[in-house]
């Protein structure tokens, strides 16, 4: 499906949402972007880069004359950004969005969108610990998975477009139910993170451990970098299966403890290869699908 846009609005001008406006920008499929936040600098560094045509603070405003629409917020900030458009949003615009979870936005806009049909939920599988428009790379989504989410009010035409605007900035788009994408994206990336911060602040706890720390330790935990504020936020909206995911970890440290207690090496070893073994297959199959290694 060939992609045309007359006027993308991106409300949020960060990593993803700029990213996205310069893979679109580069696949000359775009003819006027603008991004709407409340950092004026933030904006005026956007439009300084070529990331947007020109900004706005007022949501209302700037969706008045959109065809499509991407929401590149913290997910518990949609809830008032689809307040804020519903009124002056075209009857024929589309609404994308790439929050990390799924049926929390879903329950947002079926509240505030007077037409939930032409709302598709996206989740791009891509990001860095960097934040603000000066981040944004066009290649950012090559490669990567982006989850839609379609329920039975979206519309078949809806849906295809929105797919043709994640395809063309580069992702590879496959479709699951909001409680899949849920329960999957707690296992492999809300945890995670969770347990990053975890670690970083057990450690921090001893004053001088940080100065030993090398490689593997900084690689471990890159991802504790990221913006506290918007992980506080996914982890909110996900709580029910994070939660489920978090006891699971919970037990397997409880049995590695357990060993430890014992001096249980079987048990250790047993632990140390299952985990070997199911990464190892992973970046396997990844090699095989993506001709790369992770």
């Amino acid at each position: 499906m060939s992609l045309s846009i007359k006027h993308l609005v991106v409300i949020g001008t960060g990593l993803i949402g700029g990213s996205v406006a310069l893979a679109l920008r580069r696949a000359g499929c775009v003819e006027r972007i603008t991004g709407v936040g409340r950092n004026a600098r933030n904006l005026k560094e956007a439009v300084s880069l070529g990331v947007i045509d020109d900004y706005e603070h007022d949501i209302g405003k700037a969706v008045a004359t959109a065809d499509i629409v991407l929401l590149a917020v913290p997910v518990a900030a949609c809830k008032q950004v689809f307040s804020a458009l519903a009124k002056s949003l075209p009857s024929d615009a589309l609404i994308t969005d790439a929050g990390s979870t799924k049926q929390s936005v879903m329950a947002s806009a079926q509240k505030y969108l007077t037409d939930v049909s032409h709302f598709v939920p996206a989740h791009p599988i891509a990001g860095t610990e960097h934040s603000g428009a000066a981040a944004a790379f066009a290649e950012l989504f090559e490669k990567r998975m982006c989850i839609l989410t379609p329920n039975a009010q979206t519309d078949a035409a809806a849906l295809a477009r929105v797919r043709s605007l994640w395809e063309t900035v580069g992702s590879q788009v496959k479709i699951m139910s909001a409680i899949e994408h849920d329960d999957v994206l707690a296992s492999v990336s809300h945890l995670p993170h969770l347990a990053a911060f975890a670690i970083v602040n057990a450690v921090s706890k001893d004053n001088h451990a940080f100065r030993f720390a090398a490689g593997g330790f900084r690689d471990f935990t890159r991802i504790a970098s990221s913006s506290p504020e918007m992980w506080r936020d996914i982890a909110l909206c996900n709580s029910p299966a994070l939660m489920n995911k978090i006891d699971h970890l919970q037990a397997e440290l409880n049995i590695l403890r357990e060993a430890l207690k014992h001096a249980d090496g079987a048990v250790l070893l047993e632990k140390f290869k299952s985990a070997k073994l199911a990464r190892d297959g992973w970046l396997n199959d990844m090699k095989q699908t993506n001709g790369e290694t992770l």
